[in-house]
């Protein structure tokens, strides 16, 4: 090959191309980050400065520093229904996590390959579609079902002889809070069973091979591979479905409003009637940032037991 070169002795420059940035994926983050300051970050410092004011949300708030976070150390009404969003948790994510997980196994283990995975789809699909409703009209369809008077579920007890059963389902402050707690196990249970199902395919059959051969029933092959295989699983549905517990709201406001007698009172909606209906603008900007707080702390203890639950996972392998 011959180079040709100038009289100089040096080789002739080739075609230009355009300098490249030495590191384009910062700028696909910068929509996503621009988004989160905007939608986010923003809003949350004006909350967070709105919550050391005294603002009825016209004219000039007033500072009051650390009054309104005082005020809500003294408040039964906050810890009241601190105490119901625990209730929340419990319907939100624990009973949907162990169900979950339960129906997940029996549907990929035991459905599937006796009736085929077509079967399970189908049934998988069943037990999701109360996530892709609208909260507003699940509620409304489970306001129908739980009236006192006229409503299915009393109407079934007494077509079956249990009269005496029927209760004001929603209206009475002894199990409205527990009514809610059901409707919200039907609403989520969904999610953790669509989760696991996917953290199953990943598991090696071999290892539910070798455990048939070796004479473990399902139980066994559930407790001894499937719980410890799909433990990141366990910690993200677990993270996400207590979140969604703390911050739950369409829910309560469509079937109770908090009521009766603030019975079913959770943090975002007391939050919402102290905003907006008793005009305490700096007092609901201060239960909201505590919401928030706890939100987060919540969300860096999932992460955390996730990353070691992936850590030990790639340990076990190597």
């Amino acid at each position: 090959m011959t180079v040709t070169v100038d009289r100089g002795g040096r080789a002739p420059a080739g075609p230009s191309h355009p300098r490249r940035p030495r590191n384009p994926y910062p700028l696909f983050l910068l929509p996503g980050v621009l988004a989160f300051l905007v939608v986010i970050v923003g809003p949350f410092l004006m909350n967070t400065g709105v919550s050391f004011t005294e603002w009825s949300g016209v004219g000039s708030p007033k500072w009051t520093g650390l009054a309104n976070y005082r005020e809500l150390l003294d408040d039964s009404e906050f810890w009241a229904s601190f105490r119901h969003s625990l209730f929340m948790v419990v319907a939100m994510a624990a009973v949907p996590t162990v169900v979950g997980l339960v129906l997940a196994a029996a549907l990929f283990d035991f459905v599937g390959k006796h009736f085929g995975p077509r079967i399970a789809a189908v049934l998988r699909a069943c037990f999701y579609l109360p996530q892709v409703l609208p909260i507003a009209v699940a509620g409304i369809v489970w306001s129908w079902i739980l009236a006192p008077e006229n409503g299915s579920l009393n109407e079934l007890l007494k077509a079956v002889g249990l009269g005496s059963w029927q209760q004001d389902w929603l209206g009475d402050p002894d199990i409205a809070l527990y009514s809610v707690m059901g409707v919200m196990v039907w609403v989520q249970i969904g999610f953790p069973l669509v989760v696991f199902m996917a953290g199953l395919q990943r598991v090696d059959p071999g290892l539910y091979e070798a455990a048939e051969l070796d004479g473990a029933g399902w139980w066994r092959r559930f407790w001894h591979i499937t719980l410890p295989q799909i433990r990141p699983e366990i910690y993200v549905v677990l993270t996400w479905c207590s979140i969604a517990a703390l911050k739950v709201f369409g829910a309560v406001y469509v079937l109770t409003k908090g009521g009766p007698g603030g019975a079913t009172d959770v943090p975002s909606y007391f939050s919402f009637t102290t905003f907006f209906e008793k005009t305490q603008v700096g007092y609901g900007a201060a239960i909201s940032t505590v919401l928030t707080v706890i939100i987060l702390l919540l969300s860096l203890v999932g992460l955390k037991l996730q990353t070691r639950a992936e850590d030990a996972e790639e340990g076990g392998r190597a």
